[in-house]
């Protein structure tokens, strides 16, 4: 089959911005229901979400190579399809834990697939460059998806706000069409490939490592994603249009950040790249501290424009320790390391939910670039290691 690798990915992108929209609505579902439910159990609505991603993504892999990765990214669209346009039908708080355990579900279905379509159709630098071009679209949804209900929560449409879900379906429609349509290589693994020593293989240290990488790398990000505008409508009083729009544009810079990578990588080595933006996010954090310990009274509208600059530097991290990894291990083993990394993904979103809900819960959020500055310290000390660690089989074959 001849297939055109530059139109595999727009698809890819449309999909991981349509999800990046649904994970990332939790800003707007946690600023409208705080009113109503306390910040603790907005806390584990999260988990909703994260609990049955992790598990299903194990159920997933098997899925998948029944199905092949085209048509198990089509059923997960079309499962968002079908639960958005639900979502505003039902005016009950119960039915939001069954639409996100709907969308988890289908997401853990989607990244595994992205990631094998990405791992079967590029290689070295260009996977790198495909990643980061994949996951700058989910940046853009997060942009997207906060701009859009921003703008309606402030219209005389404001208690319509759920029906923006609808827009979602559009846009999944859209996308699974476009998925349809395009020619993707599928690794078909030989009936007779053994699969037993396939856990054991993801004991390696370099690969362990990588996997606590990505627990607090999403710990990070949820700290930011879904409490960022409770921050600073909380703490700097602004209404809820102004806080949601803090997330808007820490996304839009990370969508820039993340389209730039895509290019840089090509002639740059990921450890320095990496070691440079976190030592430029432990600075802004720093500076965003201080204002608020010491010249909170005066200067505390700068922090409407620092804390998103943190996108800048941020947006980079998680494509580059993917890339790191995806390049190193063989395509028949792609599937098994996206469900892991899903499990990863998920128990820290709900971690990084659940670790801010307490530090609002306990009015410590003028701490708020401190309490996220010590996941950081703990990535930046991995990220060593991960460096100078290589995977076992490379090391035999250097042998």
């Amino acid at each position: 089959m001849n297939v055109n690798k530059n139109k595999i990915k727009l698809p890819l992108m449309f999909s991981f911005l349509i999800f990046s929209m649904l994970l990332n609505s939790m800003g707007v579902i946690i600023l409208q229901l705080s009113d109503k439910i306390s910040y603790s159990g907005l806390g584990f609505l999260e988990s909703f979400k994260d609990i049955p991603m992790a598990v299903m993504s194990l159920f997933c892999v098997k899925l998948i190579a029944k199905t092949g990765n085209k048509n198990a990214l089509i059923f997960s669209l079309l499962f968002v399809v079908i639960s958005c346009i639900a979502l505003p039908l039902v005016d009950a708080f119960w039915f939001f834990k069954i639409w996100l355990s709907v969308v988890g579900v289908s997401f853990a279905l989607a990244k595994i697939s992205v990631f094998s379509i990405i791992k079967n159709n590029f290689e070295d630098e260009r996977l790198s460059s495909a990643i980061s071009s994949v996951d700058a679209a989910f940046m853009f949804g997060i942009f997207f998806v906060n701009i859009g209900f921003g703008t309606l929560l402030t219209s005389d449409f404001a208690e319509y706000w759920k029906f923006g879900f609808w827009v979602i379906a559009f846009f999944s429609i859209v996308t699974l069409l476009m998925v349809r349509s395009t020619n993707m290589d599928e690794h078909h693994p030989p009936k007779t490939e053994k699969r037993s020593g396939d856990w054991l293989f993801f004991l390696d240290k370099k690969i362990v490592v990588f996997f606590v990488i990505v627990f607090f790398m999403v710990f990070v990000e949820q700290s930011f994603n879904s409490w960022l505008p409770s921050f600073f409508r909380n703490n700097l009083k602004i209404n809820s249009y102004f806080a949601l729009q803090s997330s808007a544009f820490l996304a839009l810079f990370s969508f820039f950040v993340r389209l730039i990578t895509s290019r840089l990588i090509l002639r740059f080595h990921w450890f320095k790249f990496v070691l440079i933006c976190l030592a430029i996010v432990f600075l802004i954090l720093g500076i965003c501290q201080i204002l608020i310990s010491y010249f909170y009274a005066d200067l505390k509208f700068l922090l409407i424009f620092i804390i998103p600059l943190v996108g800048f530097f941020l947006a980079p991290l998680f494509p580059l320790y993917n890339s790191e990894i995806l390049n190193k291990i063989p395509k028949n083993k792609t599937h098994l390391l996206v469900s892991i990394v899903v499990i990863f993904s998920s128990l820290g979103s709900s971690a990084g939910s659940l670790y801010m809900a307490m530090v609002f819960h306990k009015d410590l959020s003028n701490f708020y670039p401190i309490f996220i500055l010590f996941p950081l310290l703990i990535i930046f000390g991995l990220t060593f290691f991960l460096n100078k660690t290589q995977i076992a089989h490379d090391r035999e074959q250097q042998k």
